[in-house]
Parts: structure tokens; C-alpha cells; sequence
């Protein structure tokens, strides 16, 4: 699909679709009941089922990522959705039409775990290469080429073979052949995993571009940090089965997990805060030169400790209450029962 390339109409849409009743949406990825089991072996034949009554909705706008550990399930999904497996049972669409026909591919762009590039491939060579198979041709092409090319930042480098590009030019080229066709719904697998700081930094800000363009971006990964900095909700899948749905802050909220109050003071200051918070009942953990959290039991305790703070002359320089961190709601899901008494999920 062409069109009006990255930027448009639809950025205003993303900037109001947290604000819009979701329920009157179509989903970019619907997925209901879904269910897939592997039969191995002949004469002694075992089942393992990957996927148990999977249900959850991508909306369009959205930066929404899959996590769970080895073997939760998260690749067979993909998989499913790009028609590579088949499901079991249950139902899967995208784009309003059902997942794995030829008609929903279309609109979409994929990154896989492990890109392969032909080593005699430069990196233009590679995309024009991708560009044919999505039905792209001469000056369309290469006008779609030089453009990806400059979202990802390879301008000029695109003349060089692709086989001597660094893991985290490999992951923009790959991210550039995923865009080409100007699709509608980005699927990521691991979209940095195995890079440095400096090569996740650069396919981390491609992804805010590509947020801030309206696109629908449904990515896999186990780097919970980049995940909560840049997804509007997540989904955790453990044994195949889904633990939760929702922002960071709703499923902390649903688990239950400790408010906490991050306090930032001058370093000449931190003693005297760490004293008044722990006299006013407080067990406050230095975590910096500069910095204290607190486990506080909600906004009354947090009125209090910030009052204990300013009688006592102690200036704060940033304060911060949250519900806890991806990695604490993450570990809490993970490590439950799954079945009925698992989390109740919430799209």
C-alpha cells in the first residue's frame, strides 16, 4: 500500500485515541479465544499447547507490546497472525479482515527476529530487493527507498554491502523494508535485541517517529525498560496463557503493588531528608546522591511525608509517586497460577 507517506491525518488521530471510547474502534489486531497446540512425535505422540484462549485487541494509534519469558508464547502469535502457523481454534484478525490472508499482509510490515540480508546486497540493493516483493516499482520505488532511508538514518549509506553494516544499522535497514510499502500496521520481533546503547537509542527514536506519524506498532521484546518507555499498553503472556492487558499503571493498580514516592533533593540535603522522613515514620532507601524512595500507603501518606519535608527546611527538587515498574508488574505476573484465578485481564 502507497500513500501519503509517514505524516498526515492520522497524526492527529494518535494524538486523541487515548481520549476516544475504545469500544467503538475497529481493532488493528483482534484476537478471541485463540488456541494453539503442537502434536510431537508418532507412535508416542505428546501435545504441548502454546497458546490457551489468547484474547486481546491492538487499537489503531497504539504502541502496544507483547512480553512474557522463553516459551510463553508470544513468537507462535506472531506467527499466527502473519499466517505463518495455523491457530487451533478461537479467531484472529487484522485490519478487519482475517489474519494470514494475503489481503491483511499487505498492510503490513514485518521485522523478524533475525533479518537476512544477501551478502552481495548493498543496503539500497536490499530494499529495492523487498520493494518488488511488496509490489513497488520504478520511480515509486526509489522514491520509498530514499525516504525510509532517511527516517532510519542510513542516507549515504546505503551504497556500502549491508553484510559490513553494525547489528544496529542491520535493525534500521530492517526497520526501512518493514516501511517501504507505507504500512498500515508495524509487527516488530525483538526490534533491538543484541544491540549497544548508542544502536537501541537510534531504533528507539525511529519508533517515537513512527508513534508520533500515527502508525499502529505491535512489538515483541524482553527490554522491559524500552517497553514501558515507549508502549501505551502491554499485554503479559506466561505458559500461553495471558496474564494481563493494560498500561503499567492499570495492571500495578490491579496487582496491588506498593505506592512509592521518589524524592529528589541537593546531595547537601539528603541526610536531613532520610532523618525527617524516617522521625515521621517513613523507611526511606537512598538511591542516589541525590535521591530517596519511600513505600508510602497512598496520597494521604504523601501530603504528610511532603509536609514533614518542608517544616523541616528541606527543599525538594522533584517528586514523583508511582505504582512500580514494568519489571515489578512483569515478575508478579509471571510467577502466578495461571487458569482462573490468574489475574483478570482487562483490553
Amino acid at each position: 500500500m502507497t500513500g501519503g507517506g509517514l505524516c498526515g491525518p492520522r497524526v492527529f488521530f494518535v494524538v486523541l485515541w487515548r481520549k476516544v471510547d475504545r469500544s467503538f474502534m475497529s481493532a488493528s489486531i483482534d484476537v478471541r479465544d485463540l488456541c494453539k497446540t503442537y502434536v510431537h512425535g508418532t507412535l508416542r505422540r505428546r501435545r504441548f499447547e502454546a497458546l490457551r484462549g489468547v484474547t486481546l485487541q491492538v487499537y489503531p494509534g497504539e504502541v502496544f507490546g507483547l512480553l512474557g519469558p522463553n516459551g510463553a508464547g508470544k513468537t507462535t502469535l506472531i506467527k499466527i497472525l502473519l499466517g505463518i502457523i495455523r491457530k487451533s481454534s478461537g479467531q484472529a484478525f487484522m485490519l478487519g479482515q482475517t489474519a494470514g490472508s494475503a489481503s491483511s499482509r499487505q498492510r503490513v510490515g514485518y521485522l523478524p527476529e533475525n533479518l537476512r540480508v544477501a551478502s552481495h546486497h548493498t543496503g539500497r540493493m536490499a530494499l529495492e530487493f523487498y520493494g518488488h516483493l511488496s509490489g513497488l516499482s520504478g520511480s515509486q520505488l526509489q522514491r520509498r527507498c530514499d525516504e525510509v532511508l532517511e527516517l532510519v538514518g542510513l542516507t549515504g549509506r546505503d551504497r556500502e554491502l549491508a553484510r559490513g553494516y553494525s547489528k544496529g544499522m542491520g535493525q534500521r535497514l530492517g526497520l526501512a523494508q518493514a516501511l517501504l510499502h507505507d504500512p498500515d500496521l508495524l509487527i516488530l520481533d525483538e526490534p533491538t535485541d543484541g544491540l549497544d546503547p548508542l544502536g537501541r537509542n537510534q531504533v528507539r527514536a525511529v519508533l517515537a517517529q513512527l508513534k508520533d506519524a500515527g502508525k499502529t506498532i505491535f512489538l515483541n521484546s524482553h527490554i522491559l525498560q524500552e517497553v514501558e518507555s515507549i508502549c501505551d499498553r502491554v499485554a503479559i503472556l506466561a505458559r500461553g496463557q495471558l496474564q494481563g492487558v493494560g498500561s503499567v499503571k492499570e495492571l500495578a493498580s490491579r496487582l496491588k503493588l506498593q505506592l512509592r514516592m521518589h524524592i529528589e533533593v541537593a546531595p547537601e540535603q539528603l541526610a536531613a531528608a532520610q532523618s525527617l522522613l524516617q522521625a515521621a515514620g517513613a523507611a526511606a532507601q537512598p538511591v542516589g546522591p541525590d535521591r530517596l524512595t519511600v513505600a508510602v500507603s497512598g496520597q494521604a501518606e504523601v501530603d504528610r511525608l511532603i509536609d514533614a519535608l518542608r517544616g523541616g527546611h528541606v527543599s525538594l527538587q522533584k517528586l514523583l509517586v508511582d505504582h512500580g515498574s514494568l519489571e515489578e508488574v512483569f515478575i508478579s505476573m509471571v510467577h502466578q497460577p495461571t487458569g482462573p484465578s490468574a489475574l483478570p485481564v482487562a483490553g
